[in-house]
């Protein structure tokens, strides 16, 4: 990323996440960009037949992204295609979109996230080769919260240093963390140990740790977001795959 003397700001890595029709020929660009996190962008003229832009402004493709001007929403300069990611398709493709999804209602705009741009890469990256989908969600997911100030507690009980025993039940606790499941009262999401220490290390291999896991990070994304609706996981649900 660097200026240039008129103050635009010119190739900076970033990914579109969303876009729609703006006036008879631009668009709206709803970009995420490694330096300054979420950007409302405007590309003039994107939608013209032999518009630069055109077919470049895509989702899940690496960008390099150059902008200007002062308002909330920013002029596009150019947008130059990085490759190296193929296209997501099927069920990778509805994945990529819930992720979009969590950055647009999550983030704000003009708050910069290079460690969870970093991490959407990365999962762009599995998504795109056809690996493990869910774990792929379940990561990203996990330090999307912790990005946010919203940190799991995944090694010791909520209040105290007593390590997790893999072999105890847990509910966990909206704010506290895992209590044993023996000194809880009402019970929102009850898991294991093992899931517990299975997600501090991001495996996800087990299939009681991939259930389980899925259940508490519904619980807490849908806990935090509040009124706000994600489309897509209800997409996912009714496709009784993740």
């Amino acid at each position: 990323m660097c200026a240039t003397a008129r103050g635009r700001l010119a190739q900076e890595p970033g990914f579109v996440l969303h876009s729609y029709p703006f006036r008879e020929t631009s668009l709206i660009i709803e970009a995420f960009t490694r330096n300054f996190g979420r950007l409302g962008l405007v590309a003039r003229g994107a939608r013209r037949p032999h518009s630069a832009l055109r077919g470049v402004l895509l989702p899940f493709q690496p960008l390099m992204l150059s902008w200007g001007g002062r308002s909330e929403l920013k002029t596009l300069h150019g947008a130059e295609w990085q490759g190296g990611v193929p296209q997501l398709q099927g069920l990778g493709l509805i994945c990529g979109f819930y992720l979009n999804e969590l950055l647009l209602r999550f983030l704000p705009r003009d708050d910069a996230h290079e460690t969870l741009f970093d991490r959407y890469f990365d999962a762009i990256r599995v998504l795109a080769a056809g690996a493990d989908y869910p774990a792929t969600l379940r990561r990203f997911e996990k330090h999307l919260l912790k990005e946010l100030g919203y940190a799991l507690v995944l090694e010791h009980e909520a209040g105290g240093n007593r390590p997790i025993d893999p072999a105890q039940r847990y509910a966990y606790v909206l704010e506290r963390g895992p209590v044993p499941l023996s000194e809880a009262g009402a019970v929102d999401v009850e898991l294991s140990g093992r899931t517990l220490l299975d997600m501090a290390c991001d495996n996800y291999s087990d299939a009681a740790t991939a259930a389980q896991s899925k259940l508490l990070m519904r619980y807490l994304v849908g806990h935090y977001l509040g009124s706000k609706t994600l489309h897509t996981r209800q997409l996912l649900l009714e496709l009784q795959q993740l």
